[in-house]
């Protein structure tokens, strides 16, 4: 199955609250843009980027003849080749299913302050229920927990664990870049902002 063809992550769905209407969202490694398409219908600004051409293809597809203005697709190696969005930066970051531990710096440096990171993919254990199985594509021990710690960001909520269905090992996060983000809920001077939970 092609890397964006499954149905919404439910973590995702889960955590959109969090992205405001309006917002600029960045899919990194989109696929044919499950989550990309998602957060159109929640009229975001969306910029999908994938190496393969035929996926951006099957969202363009979607889009039907008349694509929407909010929808920027971008096919690039961002494994190999030059970050192709350099100074850009996003009011959400969403990644499932791909981790490049060379680009986690540039990933960083895509937040605006208060920007909302979701994040999703396989963890360690992985290799004894299926594929990917390479360390150099399963999350350690609380990595991303250490991504956030790096950025500095607010963990809003991490899980770390075994789905059955389909058996996988998992690492998810929901953080925010430093700074008060526009669409939180205001708070009382002194007191933090309000990130609300999902329910």
């Amino acid at each position: 199955m092609m890397h964006g063809t499954e149905s919404i992550s439910p973590w995702v769905a889960r955590w959109s609250h969090l992205v405001a209407p309006e917002s600029r969202v960045l899919d990194v490694a989109c696929g044919a843009g499950r989550h990309t398409l998602h957060f159109l219908k929640q009229n975001c600004h969306v910029t999908g980027i994938d190496i393969a051409q035929s996926a951006l293809d099957l969202i363009a597809n979607a889009l039907g003849p008349e694509p929407s203005g909010r929808c920027r697709l971008v096919c690039a190696d961002i494994e190999n080749q030059a970050w192709p969005l350099p100074d850009e930066q996003f009011d959400a970051l969403i990644v499932t299913n791909y981790l490049w531990r060379p680009l986690m710096p540039r990933l960083l440096a895509s937040l605006r302050p208060g920007a909302i990171l979701i994040y999703e993919t396989f963890s360690a254990g992985n290799e004894t229920v299926g594929k990917p199985s390479r360390p150099d594509f399963l999350l350690q021990k609380g990595e991303l927990l250490e991504f956030a710690q790096t950025g500095q960001l607010c963990v809003v909520a991490y899980e770390q664990g075994f789905l059955p269905q389909p058996q996988r090992f998992v690492q998810r996060i929901v953080a925010v870049a430093p700074t008060v983000p526009t669409n939180s809920h205001p708070a009382p001077p002194g007191l933090p902002p309000r990130y609300e939970l999902a329910r």
